[in-house]
């Protein structure tokens, strides 16, 4: 990441411990967060408070190598979306394990990555803002050796981003792919026609260089393999029919995109299959959310459960709640709630009880209900023991909604030690 993106992730080490940063002991107000860190204080007994949400050392580093080696051994390159955990601590390890580069989805994000010296970035939008083609063309300028590659999908988009560069007095043309989609999709061209006619408005300026095409799979509304698989051959073949048009003959190499959380085995298997271009092709994976995983959704559709032999991500998040009501027999409430956890896919899942003798047992007979801003309501089971001042952890589903709601994220081992402080930037 560079002198001084390793300068900005040693600066975090340094930020003060305070009240902005919930969960964290209190009495660690003022110290440095490396100091805390570095006190390797239990998660249980160093004085965390409730809720606190704990990153998994272990879970973390094997989803980390996991990704690496199945990334390379299909020979994709593999830039894995920042904005899962926007945590520049995670993306200098991402980066340390044979990332390519780090894919975003605002400017706002591509800020963020250069502040921690992200190298190459892919920004999975058209980019249309006058404001922040300015401050990127002025980025480009000051260093060669930053990459940057955007998407666009209209010839409008392709007209607003050359009149911004030009307007910029940029001296470096953005590099762009245009992006296909589907009907009903997000965004993206939605046919071949459209396609050409925004490769057509990339080369009617000097401002922008076309060097490939991308998309997203998961915004298919049908989503089978059959499916899923076609929708990505359209992909390569719109590629090779722009490449033997000539239409990347100023790129230095042919970028070609696709890949979420929930298809990337798919992606491999049509991406090597990919017949020779005119020039060498950069496969570029962008599944994101493998770094946490989850318990609910990606543990449901990861392709990992879809490939015999192979081992299987593991989910790295618990937050930690405490029982603080147990006003009926069948119901208990912890303290957290919406402001903690995620909920726009599933329900948290009570795994785990702790009392207050430090016996740790499974969540046998409790269930999660619902949740308001800052309780969880708790089912309880006849015979299920569970008390007022208990410890329950929860499992969670779709990590891009949890690692946004917390600014400073414990990283613990599996005995409960506070290894390091994730530090998040939404």
């Amino acid at each position: 990441m560079g002198v001084e993106g390793a300068d900005a992730l040693k600066a975090l080490a340094e930020e003060r411990v305070d009240w902005r940063f919930k969960g964290l002991p209190p009495d660690a107000e003022g110290r440095r967060v490396g100091e805390l860190a570095g006190q390797r204080r239990s998660l249980f007994t160093g004085g965390f408070t409730t809720p606190v949400l704990a990153l998994s050392e272990e879970a973390l580093e094997h989803n980390l190598a996991l990704m690496e080696t199945w990334s390379a051994r299909h020979g994709l390159a593999f830039a894995p979306h920042g904005k899962t955990s926007m945590a520049p601590q995670l993306f200098a390890r991402q980066l340390e394990r044979g990332a390519w580069g780090i894919t975003a989805a605002v400017p706002t994000q591509v800020r963020v990555y250069r502040a921690f010296g992200v190298p190459r970035i892919f920004l999975a939008n058209e980019l249309v803002d006058p404001a922040a083609l300015a401050w990127l063309a002025a980025e480009l300028d000051a260093d060669p050796g930053f990459v940057f590659t955007a998407c666009v999908d209209s010839v409008r988009g392709a007209g607003l981003m050359d009149e911004a560069l030009r307007a910029a007095g940029a001296r470096r043309p953005v590099d762009v792919v245009v992006e296909f989609g589907c009907d009903g999709g997000r965004t993206g061209v939605r046919d071949e026609a459209a396609a050409d006619a925004v490769a057509d408005a990339v080369a009617r300026v000097d401002t922008l260089r076309l060097v490939g095409v991308a998309g997203y799979e998961g915004e298919l509304r049908e989503k089978t393999p059959r499916s899923v698989r076609a929708w990505l051959e359209r992909l390569v073949a719109l590629a090779g029919r722009f490449d033997g048009a000539g239409r990347f003959d100023g790129a230095d190499e042919i970028v070609l995109s696709a890949g979420g959380s929930a298809w990337f085995d798919a992606v491999a298997e049509v991406f090597e299959s990919v017949p020779a271009y005119s020039k060498p092709v950069l496969k570029l994976l962008r599944s994101g959310a493998y770094v946490a995983h989850d318990d609910g959704h990606y543990r449901r559709l990861t392709p990992f459960n879809r490939l015999p032999g192979e081992e299987a991500l593991l989910p790295a998040f618990r937050l930690w709640a405490q029982v603080v009501s147990r006003p009926e027999p069948g119901l208990a409430f912890l303290n957290a709630g919406k402001r903690d956890a995620a909920y726009d896919l599933d329900l948290p899942q009570a795994q785990l009880v702790r009392g207050a003798d430090g016996t740790v047992r499974a969540a046998e007979g409790l269930r999660v209900t619902a949740l308001a801003d800052q309780h969880t309501f708790v089912e309880v089971a006849d015979g299920a023991a569970v008390e007022v001042g208990d410890w329950v952890a929860l499992g969670l589903s779709h990590p891009c909604t949890v690692f946004d709601k917390w600014q400073l994220i414990p990283q613990v081992r599996a005995d409960g030690t506070v290894t390091d402080l994730i530090r998040t930037f939404f």
